[in-house]
């Protein structure tokens, strides 16, 4: 009988993919970037053990959205005291800091476990199109 084969951390090869985020739709970047990161596009994967890849996210600031998200959409935080509510309309967000916008969304994605920590860790975005990653891109 052949048995399923459950991986371990010790067998997993993991690879950098360097994405450029210009004109893509910023929704499905972050699904497919989800999608890398947990290690699902992989035969090997095993939803306990953190199988993925390295993501490298080039041009953050160039990400199109669709209708009037930019104006409309806003993003709130809770410090835990009263009165502490603060929020900021997309379109702020992306240009002061088009990084903490990508983690956001992408950790929406990912399970809401320490794993999921470890695994937001190798999620990588930069604003411009110079990234400090140089050895891992492919010739």
């Amino acid at each position: 009988m052949n048995m399923t084969k459950m991986a371990n951390n010790s067998e997993i090869k993991r690879e950098w993919i360097v994405l450029d985020a210009k004109d893509q739709t910023f929704g499905r970047l972050i699904t497919q970037i989800a999608i890398i990161l947990r290690g699902k596009h992989k035969p090997s994967f095993t939803p306990h053990v953190d199988c993925g890849d390295f993501v490298v996210v080039i041009n953050a600031d160039k990400v199109k959205f669709s209708g009037a998200k930019l104006d409309n959409k806003q993003y709130f935080t809770h410090s835990g005291y009263f009165g502490s509510t603060k929020s900021q309309v997309l379109n702020e967000m992306l240009e002061k800091s088009p990084e903490k916008l990508f983690r956001l969304a992408v950790r929406g994605m990912l399970p809401k476990t320490k794993l999921a920590r470890t695994i937001i860790k190798k999620l990588k975005v930069y604003a411009g199109e110079e990234h400090p990653h140089t050895a891992q891109v492919k010739k």
